[in-house]
């Protein structure tokens, strides 16, 4: 079957936003190739063995994370392409406005297009995706895949490429495992900026009371009650658009929020409304460089900070409300 590859370039920061507005467009078969997963296996990070490593693979170090779609090359393919180049260049212009915060930077967002011929392009992305572990008790797996479940284990069945959020990244897990080791059963969780509904979902199926799930973006929205649904946990967990600076009426032991750093300092401020006494703030999607500039933030709007864990250039920080 002939069919386009579409690659856009971008930044290690700017791969979250492609994807989301690849996702409005309603493109879900997205590839991600980071030359930071090529870095970590070179550094042994994750304990990897290995030989030799052909001088390829070596090169791709130095260029820029891409994220690739697929499309049958039929009378749409055209049509399509030129939806994503508009939506890229909104996105650089979003960027340069401030919108998700100041100084981030998305990368050029240059798409180069290729014709090519493989009868298995529609499937092709799923063999990257297989059922992994991101924390002492949840199991991260995709619809298409089978799994015995172990004893003590959760499994949370989501596929990648709908929404952002799929356990992979080091920020989403960093935040699985932090609901898993604070969060108490009965607890109610607020997640802000819920993308996939993954950490919503986490928190029911780990004994949350009620798990809420809120995002600025319609469609995120509507692929969070999906998942939601698909991981039966609708009689706890629930999404809905908003933004929770202004009303979102909710008040609980836990909020998280996996978003980039820039974000996060702008909604502290924000937060304790949506706090107890005492309560905790899981924030994540900050760049360790980026970390100091997240603890000010935080410190500034009242909170004291419990615990900051690292993995590779990013950072999770565990926050508590004063208590009054």
């Amino acid at each position: 079957m002939k069919y386009i590859e579409v690659k856009i370039e971008t930044s290690e920061s700017g791969i979250e936003a492609v994807v989301a507005k690849l996702l409005a467009l309603g493109i879900e078969n997205t590839e991600v190739s980071d030359p930071k997963d090529i870095e970590d296996i070179m550094n042994k990070k994750e304990s990897y063995e290995w030989d030799y490593i052909n001088d390829d693979v070596v090169q791709q170090m130095e260029r820029n994370p891409k994220v690739t779609v697929y499309l049958e090359d039929d009378e749409n393919a055209t049509n399509t392409i030129n939806d994503i180049r508009k939506a890229m260049a909104d996105l650089l212009d979003a960027a340069a406005n401030g919108d998700f915060g100041q100084g981030v930077d998305f990368g050029s967002l240059e798409i180069l297009t290729m014709a090519a011929d493989d009868a298995d392009w529609k499937d092709k992305w799923k063999e990257y995706f297989k059922p992994f572990r991101v924390s002492d008790r949840i199991v991260i797996k995709p619809t298409w895949e089978d799994y015995a479940t172990k004893a003590g284990e959760v499994v949370i069945e989501i596929d990648p490429g709908m929404a952002f959020g799929t356990g992979t990244h080091e920020t989403t897990s960093m935040c699985i495992q932090m609901i898993e080791k604070y969060m108490k059963p009965g607890d109610n969780v607020l997640d802000a900026g819920c993308g996939s509904g993954i950490l919503a979902i986490a928190a029911a199926l780990l004994g949350a009371k009620k798990a809420l799930g809120v995002d600025i973006d319609e469609t995120a929205v509507e692929v969070a009650k999906e998942n939601i649904e698909k991981n039966k946990v609708a009689d706890i967990a629930s999404a809905e658009y908003g933004d929770i600076t202004k009303g979102v009426n909710f008040k609980g032991e836990l909020v998280v929020a996996n978003l980039m750093a820039e974000l996060i300092c702008m909604l502290s401020p924000d937060v304790p409304a949506h706090l107890i006494d005492g309560g905790l703030f899981i924030s994540s999607g900050i760049l360790v460089e980026k970390e100091d500039k997240v603890k000010k933030a935080l410190e500034d709007a009242g909170f004291a900070i419990v615990e900051i864990e690292e993995k590779g250039e990013w950072c999770c920080i565990v926050a508590r409300k004063a208590v009054a």
